[in-house]
């Protein structure tokens, strides 16, 4: 089997490939994150990496078999700038052209709940309707996503009841812990304020910018002080395998996790392909 990856960073969709146990032959990236690539390629050193989506033709590559990726979202999003395809969300576009050109077996793609005349237009070029699946189910983050798919079988995953408390590291170092300066950057956050509802079981939505201050003002309050998720806490939100980022800095690790997909949620998908 030939796959087919684009938007997908650090390549968790194929480590939901591995963790379901689906055998491929060649696996072909499109990205152009440079951190992303490197830990992609210190973890997966077969990946044939193929550079910028805009550039990709079609015709150099082998039969595809399985096609999937999470066109950039910010543009769609609620935290984004609203600009829907004429911003970076557009890139959609691309995911078309290549799903045309490849004509995949089978194909997958992810992104944030938007607008639904936005859902509509994407739901109209792949000719399938999303499946909205929030990664609470299978980990300790509220992330609702659609997913749009023609893999068979897709539906709802079984509760695993994941809480915070199952994924908190037992040694933090000062460094996650947050000044009074940075608390009070927080709080007068327009963006913060806007997400302020907290649970005190699951997260909200890691995203790219958490390795900012105020980030999206998720943080966790412990005996000691508030401080950030450390990088191996949000690989375990994210169900990523623990140490897997680690060969890039933190805020490269913050900035790929928040981008990446819940690979649960994808093995879960991947299922469909057995």
């Amino acid at each position: 089997m030939n796959v087919l990856s684009l938007f997908d960073g650090m390549s968790c969709g194929q480590i939901a490939l591995n963790r379901v146990g689906i055998k491929y032959d060649n696996y072909f990236a499109s990205e152009i994150d440079k951190f992303a690539i490197q830990v992609t390629q210190h973890n997966y050193p077969n990946t044939i990496q193929l550079g910028s989506i805009t550039e990709l033709k079609s015709e150099s590559l082998s039969k595809i078999d399985l096609l999937f990726g999470g066109s950039p979202c910010q543009s769609f999003s609620n935290a984004g700038n609203g600009k829907g395809f004429d911003g970076k969300s557009g890139l959609f576009w691309e995911y078309i052209r290549l799903l045309k050109e490849t004509n995949p077996t089978y194909f997958l793609l992810e992104n944030v709940v938007m607008k639904k005349e936005w859902e509509e237009i994407i739901t109209t070029e792949i000719g399938v309707k999303p499946i909205k699946i929030n990664s609470r189910l299978v980990s300790a983050q509220n992330r609702p996503r659609l997913y749009w798919t023609n893999i068979p079988n897709v539906n709802q995953p079984t509760d695993k009841n994941i809480l915070l408390k199952d994924i908190l590291d037992t040694s933090i170092g000062i460094k996650y812990y947050l000044s009074e300066k940075a608390i009070a950057k927080i709080e007068r956050s327009s963006f913060a304020r806007k997400f302020a509802t907290r649970d005190t079981e699951k997260t909200r939505t890691l995203i790219a910018g958490y390795y900012k201050i105020p980030g999206d003002g998720i943080y966790y309050e412990d005996s000691i002080g508030k401080r950030r998720y450390t990088p191996t806490e949000c690989e375990k939100l994210q169900t990523v395998p623990e140490g897997y980022t680690s060969v890039v800095s933190d805020t490269q690790r913050y900035k790929m996790l928040g981008n990446g997909w819940t690979v649960d949620v994808i093995a879960h998908i991947f299922k469909g392909l057995l």
